[in-house]
């Protein structure tokens, strides 16, 4: 069984950061892309970033020049480090992996949310 789970939510100001976590267990063969998205309240699940196996990444316009992608392949584990966080990232934050569970199967997974809250 495949889990990721998210960690490093919580409140911050305007301006602060926060460094969200995403750690990938269960028995697989690979990990390929990993990514963030985020839903905040009454809207749909927006993309926010997606690094690669190769470890190129890409950002949605909202977030680029404050946000980085990054992963730990030793460690089964991405990153989201938010710097200069607006009232306007307020959101659930998920974070998401493609997972080769054999040379034939390869499944989208998703973790459970972590809440980040932008306020002063």
């Amino acid at each position: 069984q495949v889990q990721l789970v998210e960690s490093g939510g919580g409140l911050v100001q305007p301006g602060g950061s926060l460094r969200l976590s995403c750690a990938v267990s269960g028995s697989f063969l690979s990990i390929n892309a990993m990514g963030w998205s985020r839903q905040a309240p009454g809207k749909s699940r927006e993309w926010v970033a997606t690094t690669t196996t190769g470890g190129r990444t890409s950002y949605a316009d909202s977030v680029r020049g404050r946000f980085t992608i990054s992963r730990d392949n030793a460690k089964n584990t991405v990153y989201l480090q938010m710097n200069s966080l607006k009232p306007e990232d307020t959101a659930v934050y998920y974070c998401n992996a493609g997972i080769s569970l054999t040379t034939l199967t390869t499944n989208a997974y998703w973790g459970q949310g972590t809440q980040v809250t932008v306020s002063s």
